[in-house]
């Protein structure tokens, strides 16, 4: 990888190799304040051939009824839906969490659900659907933290990083709040620094790791 410096001076590396770019067995992201357009930027960009699982953590009043489903599959070529606990994880498939639950990727390659506490005063949370993926699929998962006004998915982004994941953070001179983003940044936690639509052509050239998630 070549480095290179944020607007901030914080070194983050500036190009991925590509023979970091294959296998990958999964995507996170995690989104807050103008995160519906940010998301759907980037899944505009996916072929119906996309064969890695995305789940996104968007946050949500714990009471919210919208069908984000609904939205995001005007916006993508995937299956879009909301998982019920225990459910498989597929590739091909963009798995949103509900509202007021956190959502997390098991080393069995399925979803749970779960009401513990809130964190960064948010359930779901980013930093929680994060860390289990870096638990889960260690170097094989992508991190990508988008728009968001406060710092939920730095620490997330962190563990990604540390287990050699991929890291992906919108461009903040993009984002409708800048806080999310510029967080990961400063914490040393992002690899490729990139607006919406380029996200998702990045991830359209990588394919999934033998074996599915």
């Amino acid at each position: 990888m070549s480095r290179g410096t944020d607007r901030s001076g914080a070194d983050r590396p500036a190009t991925v190799s590509a023979s970091r770019r294959c296998p990958f067995r999964g995507v996170v992201m995690g989104a807050s304040a103008g995160g519906l357009d940010a998301l759907a930027g980037v899944l505009a960009e996916l072929p119906a051939t996309f064969s890695l699982p995305i789940l996104v953590v968007q946050h949500r009043h714990a009471s919210d009824c919208s069908d984000f489903a609904r939205f995001f599959d005007g916006h993508s070529l995937l299956a879009v839906l909301e998982p019920c606990d225990k459910e498989l994880i597929r590739g091909g498939h963009v798995y949103l969490a509900p509202a007021n639950y956190h959502m997390l990727v098991e080393r069995n390659g399925t979803i749970s659900l779960s009401l513990e506490p809130l964190v960064h005063w948010s359930r779901p949370s980013i930093d929680v659907l994060f860390e289990s993926a870096a638990s889960a699929w260690g170097t094989d998962a992508i991190g990508v933290l988008l728009t968001g006004a406060n710092a939920d998915g730095a620490g997330g982004m962190r563990r990604i990083r540390a287990a050699s994941g991929l890291t992906i953070a919108q461009e903040p001179a993009t984002a409708s709040s800048r806080t999310m983003p510029e967080a990961a940044i400063r914490a040393a936690a992002v690899d490729l620094v990139l607006p919406p639509a380029a996200i998702g052509r990045f991830l359209a050239g990588l394919r999934q790791k033998e074996g599915g998630p």
